[in-house]
């Protein structure tokens, strides 16, 4: 029987990985620390780890994992840009899911836009002490309004389809357009100027890295809304809160935050906020903080758990890794 061990595990980790593990021969430990060099000593007398979105797999971390005996790293996520991948080439080899329900995401980002609109979190807090006023909870319809998306895979072209039966007008920018008649691409800089709504759908990116930043802010129009569900560092978070705080845009809906990694799938509702730019963008009427939980549903968990382990079954068989990722030097497996 192979030993996992899970990093970064929570309730519904468990739940899901409980139901199937036994089938596959695996026994699992699992932690609630995230992954850092320190607690790599965790794996030691395991055969595989599996790791989540904010543990840190920095050289150093891969360099401890590979002497305690690791030689795969099995991502519950789609992204990777937290894995040094130059210095797991040759080591340890890294698999991911990457797809796990592109509906999930997209669905969480139309429900933040619908939620922020429409004021239905505040209207939800104000009822229950009976108040019924409904001053400041004016919005404005969906259809007709342009929506910009940046990065066309498959979370972004679900949520244009979404978007479409809203009626709204799409524009989209991609380095890689399809080949789609129904998707107008522009320029970043023509999407920014066009868009009510500029949705980001793409991966973490030495290119992406900021993507959202003041020049591109201070293209957009006075009413656009900002909506990020992919990684927390496609937006300079500094230039966003000079917008917001100067009224250059109308808001902000956030699954994800640049320096989430300290704050997110914690309860730190009796801890002094240690970060003034996640607290001030919380405190804001006009923007919409969820914890990274865009991936949350029974379907979502119940593939990533899957896949999960069958990328874990492929590996201990010796058979390919279809889900495998790669460092730019190289794209040859360890043998």
């Amino acid at each position: 029987m192979k030993k996992i061990c899970i990093y970064d595990s929570k309730r519904y980790d468990k739940e899901y990985f409980d139901k199937i593990v036994e089938s596959y021969g695996f026994e699992v430990d699992y932690y609630e620390t995230k992954l850092t060099p320190r607690t790599s000593v965790l794996a030691r007398d395991h055969d595989a780890i599996v790791a989540f979105v904010n543990d840190d797999l920095s050289k150093a971390t891969i360099d401890r994992l590979y002497d305690n005996g690791i030689r795969i790293i099995a991502l519950r996520c789609a992204g990777y840009n937290n894995v040094d991948l130059d210095a797991a080439q040759g080591k340890i080899r890294v698999v991911r899911v990457p797809d796990y329900s592109p509906y999930a995401v997209a669905e969480h980002a139309i429900a933040m836009i619908l939620t922020l609109n429409r004021k239905t979190h505040r209207a939800y807090i104000r009822t229950r002490d009976f108040n019924f006023s409904l001053n400041s909870f004016v919005g404005f319809d969906m259809k007709g309004k342009t929506v910009g998306v940046i990065g066309t895979g498959k979370i972004g072209r679900i949520f244009i389809n979404i978007c479409k039966g809203f009626g709204m007008k799409i524009c989209a920018y991609d380095p890689y357009p399809i080949d789609e008649p129904d998707i107008e691409y522009l320029s970043l800089e023509e999407l920014c100027k066009k868009s009510d709504i500029i949705s980001l759908h793409c991966p973490l990116t030495k290119d992406t890295k900021h993507i959202i930043n003041e020049k591109t802010i201070s293209l957009m129009k006075k009413n656009a809304i900002i909506v990020n569900t992919s990684r927390g560092a496609l937006i300079d978070s500094d230039a966003l809160l000079d917008a917001l705080l100067s009224e250059k845009i109308r808001g902000a809906c956030l699954d994800v935050y640049e320096e989430e990694t300290d704050f997110f799938y914690e309860d730190m509702s009796n801890e002094i906020p240690k970060d003034d730019t996640l607290a001030r963008l919380i405190y804001m009427p006009n923007v919409i903080v969820t914890s990274h939980q865009a991936f949350l549903t029974h379907e979502a968990l119940t593939n990533i758990a899957e896949t999960t382990c069958n990328n874990l079954r492929d590996f201990f068989d010796g058979k390919e890794l279809k889900n495998e990722v790669f460092s730019n030097n190289s794209s040859k497996n360890v043998k």
